[in-house]
């Protein structure tokens, strides 16, 4: 990302997109763990390519196991979130296509997360634990390159 395209703590949230088939597994996952592990640093927004319209049970069951609700939350499609205004858009696995708005100045990121729909809840667990060492870091990639963009802090 560029310092353009890379608001400052001052300015307001970075805007985080994550992108997956069914809204309903990993992108939900990820969006719950950025906006609660960046606490309001970032503003982490979710969406599917093809939505299943509702957010599975083991979704909500393993967040909850790490205090995480999906509370208002739902399965949700791109035409459903400001694309062009994110500053980040992740795509949670190969299998994802997200159209990239014309003249996108931000940063896109390519996961490899596999998808746990169908799976049992053993494999969910795994999922979501790789997903939050993902979110993790990228949010410490985002804090780093702020601080490159604010320059040294001389105040001490």
């Amino acid at each position: 990302m560029t310092e353009s395209t890379q608001p400052s703590r001052s300015d307001r949230p970075v805007q985080i997109l994550f992108v997956c088939v069914g809204n309903s597994c990993r992108s939900q996952i990820a969006e719950a763990f950025a906006n609660h592990l960046g606490e309001g640093r970032v503003k982490a927004y979710s969406a599917g390519s093809h939505p299943l319209g509702l957010i599975l049970p083991e979704t909500h069951e393993v967040l909850q196991e790490k205090g995480i609700s999906l509370d208002g939350h739902q399965s949700k499609g791109l035409d459903k979130v400001p694309v062009a205004q994110m500053d980040v858009i992740v795509g949670m696995g190969c299998e994802v296509h997200c159209p990239v708005p014309v003249g996108f100045k931000g940063r896109v990121v390519e996961w490899n997360i596999p998808d746990p729909y169908g799976k049992d809840l053993g494999f969910f667990r795994s999922v979501r634990d790789l997903i939050e060492r993902q979110v993790k870091a990228l949010l410490s990639d985002l804090e780093a390159q702020a601080a490159d963009a604010r320059g040294p802090d001389f105040s001490s």
